[in-house]
């Protein structure tokens, strides 16, 4: 009984996606204008070449930003319910944050945090 529901849903599923392809394949304007191809910023013409790179250190910094906030959503949900769970939910959002605070000691041990 649940293969069958699997494969009809596996199936349902690519029916769908292939139906959505192909009416977007034949509903789509094939026209080809060279404006289309030119890079767009800001309606300026851009000066200079266009691929810049960019530090890794941008992205670190922000993948450290993402998971620290993370880190909070999931403290929210512990903070309501702490009272009723009781010292259980304390080591266990014990360990969480030690995870995490070790996590930041090495990120500011490996210069990630620094701004160069």
């Amino acid at each position: 009984m649940f293969f069958t529901f699997l494969v009809v849903a596996i199936l349902t599923a690519v029916v769908l996606v292939v139906a959505a392809l192909t009416i977007s394949n034949l509903i789509a304007p094939h026209t080809f204008n060279p404006q289309k191809g030119e890079p767009y910023e800001c309606g300026i013409p851009t000066r200079g070449q266009s691929w810049v790179q960019f530090k890794a250190g941008y992205y670190l910094f922000a993948i450290l930003f993402l998971m620290f906030d993370i880190e909070t959503v999931f403290l929210f949900p512990w903070a309501n319910v702490v009272t009723e769970i009781g010292a259980y939910a304390l080591v266990c959002v014990s360990f969480f944050l030690l995870v995490l605070i070790l996590g930041l000691a090495y990120a500011w041990r490996k210069g990630a945090l620094e701004w160069k």
